[in-house]
């Protein structure tokens, strides 16, 4: 039986590419047939990475059929994942984020969770001696998984082992980092096809506050102006969104990656109070900007309170 290997839903650039990484590494050093999946449309920068390294694009999945096998990266949250994955048998599980519990396994397996910015950075220390038999390709999309996660080395999570790896990652490679780092910051800067529901869900986490229910949307970009130039509409938006997905509320934070800030919106009183509560500022407008907050996993979600 294939072994599915995937991440969470929103397929960002980590998600996209660790499942590739870790399926190549099963069928080619262990010898287990594996296959990357993946469980939504990449977004743009991911879809750019693929083309960049001539990967083919995993085939997308809506769920999962009982007793499949499973290798699960880059989250360990039910919510992120098929509706069906404790009916699957999974075989081992590779992330950075905070343990949520609720999935079940058939029987003990392998779980790394290490605190560090991207699960490529764990699997590169995983696959130890063997990465060095791995294409272009392999290393590329480990490579561009890492600074997308860390946005370049800008953003907290970034530890000097993430960078160490990427710095030999890309020495070995031939690639300038900056370049690199550039090219995929412009291609996920471009949202000009999406929707506003799309944007909002497009990198988004569900997150409980104070029994309140909350879609926390984050958008990393070097061209936040495009972004807020559409915030009533967003906003608008909102509300919807809220509705279908059953949250009481979407928190949109729009990362300027250049000038490493975030611009919260604010629509309504929830917000704001939550906003004011959170992160110590006055909100006299519909949004507030937040020097020094770029990653939702270490600033944004511990912060929020009501």
């Amino acid at each position: 039986m294939t072994t599915l290997v995937f991440g969470h839903k929103s397929p960002d650039t980590d998600s996209t590419g660790s499942p590739i990484i870790w399926a190549w590494y099963l069928n080619e050093v262990k010898g287990v047939p594996a296959k990357a999946m993946l469980l939504g449309e990449p977004n743009t920068e991911a879809a750019f990475v693929l083309k960049h390294w001539d990967l083919a694009k995993p085939e997308i999945i809506a769920d999962v059929e009982p007793g499949a096998k499973v290798v699960i990266v880059d989250t360990n949250n039910p919510a992120e994942l098929p509706a069906s994955v404790n009916e699957a048998s999974i075989e081992g599980i590779i992330d950075h984020h905070m343990l949520v519990g609720g999935l079940k396994t058939r029987a003990p397996i392998e779980i790394t969770i290490r605190p560090l910015a991207c699960t490529a950075t764990i699997m590169h220390d995983l696959m130890g001696e063997d990465l060095a038999r791995a294409p272009r390709g392999i290393k590329g999309a480990m490579l561009s998984c890492i600074l997308s996660d860390t946005l370049e080395f800008r953003s907290p999570t970034t530890t000097t082992h993430d960078r160490a790896v990427a710095e030999k990652l890309a020495t070995d490679l031939g690639v300038e980092i900056s370049e690199l780092a550039a090219a995929m910051f412009e291609a996920k800067s471009d949202v000009s096809a999406f929707s506003d529901a799309a944007l909002l869900r497009m990198d988004s986490k569900e997150y409980t506050v104070a029994g309140k229910e909350l879609r926390v949307s984050v958008l990393e970009t070097t061209a936040p102006k495009v972004v807020l130039d559409r915030k009533e509409s967003l906003m608008a938006s909102m509300v919807d969104v809220a509705k279908e997905d059953g949250a009481d509320q979407v928190l949109l934070f729009v990362v300027d990656i250049l000038r490493e800030e975030a611009t919260l919106l604010v629509p309504n009183n929830l917000v704001k109070d939550l906003a004011e509560a959170s992160f110590g500022v006055s909100v006299t407008g519909d949004t507030v900007v937040l020097p020094g907050v770029m990653s939702r996993k270490k600033q944004i979600l511990p912060a929020l309170k009501l």
